[in-house]
């Protein structure tokens, strides 16, 4: 699968990190390995560590450490009520800029084929 363009996820990630958080609590790379799992192959841990830290910082984040046996403690995340609010924001966002982008370019493709 080609890489995604850096700029296009980096504005993306926060929806990314929201959804996927909202099925339950996870940790750091424990996200990293569902979003790969998805189709972001190329989504480095440098990527998603500060993500969530601007969620937490945000408000829209919990976050808890949980005791391993195979190591040390785990930061597990959750969505406050702000953070789901802010998941059906910007998921209808999301769904408003895909929509305006496609109506773009259906029109770009259908003057380029006229011209």
């Amino acid at each position: 699968m080609p890489a995604h363009d850096p700029q296009m996820l980096k504005g993306v990630l926060g929806l990314l990190l929201l959804s996927v958080l909202s099925t339950g609590d996870n940790y750091g790379y424990g996200l990293v390995t569902q979003l790969r799992a998805a189709g972001f192959d190329d989504l480095a841990e440098g990527t998603v560590y500060p993500g969530l830290t601007r969620l937490e910082a945000a408000g829209l984040l919990d976050s808890h450490l949980v005791r391993s046996d195979a190591g040390p403690a785990r930061k597990y995340y959750r969505l406050t009520d702000a953070g789901h609010a802010e998941l059906a924001a910007r998921r209808t966002a999301w769904t408003d800029l895909v929509q305006s982008v496609q109506t773009a370019t259906a029109a770009t493709l259908t003057a380029g084929e006229t011209a």
